[in-house]
């Protein structure tokens, strides 16, 4: 298993912990994803207020049934003790195969075990033509020589 830091964060653990949440969600596994989180975790996602494992895992299955081909890059903002602010852009397609890049910010808060126990993110949406896309991998894990956010001037 992966080192998975705990709070206090310093940059170089919140790094980490940040890679760490980008590999977990571009798994697109609710299930997986979930484990990072308390099992009363609350969050703000766009217009959206879920509390706990059940409602995270039922938001995150009908996310990924909309958005196809779903990518993800993090990048850490900032850090200090139990906080993390992070943002963030991916690439998906509609039913209609219509691409997406979707921007956001997150501000994350931890228990001492380090999961995660308040997720708050805001995110706007542009449609994009297919020739725009900057996120080429397969499906899964971001390769760790792709380029990130502020390589490809996001």
């Amino acid at each position: 298993m992966p080192f998975n830091p705990v709070p206090p964060f310093a940059r170089d653990t919140a790094v980490i912990k940040v890679r760490l949440a980008e590999d977990g969600w571009n798994s697109r596994d609710p299930e997986r994803v979930v484990l990072a989180y308390t099992p009363d975790s609350y969050w703000r996602n766009r217009s959206e207020f879920l509390q706990g494992s059940d409602e995270i895992i039922n938001f995150l299955k009908r996310k990924w049934s909309k958005e196809h081909q779903y990518r993800l890059i993090k990048e850490l903002w900032a850090c200090e003790g139990i906080r993390i602010a992070v943002r963030f852009a991916y690439e998906w397609h509609d039913d209609q195969n219509q691409w997406h890049r979707s921007y956001g910010n997150e501000n994350w808060e931890f228990a001492d075990d380090g999961r995660m126990k308040r997720r708050l993110a805001s995110i706007n949406d542009l449609e994009i033509d297919e020739s725009k896309r900057l996120f080429h991998w397969a499906q899964g894990r971001r390769p760790d020589d792709h380029p990130g956010l502020s390589d490809l001037g996001l």
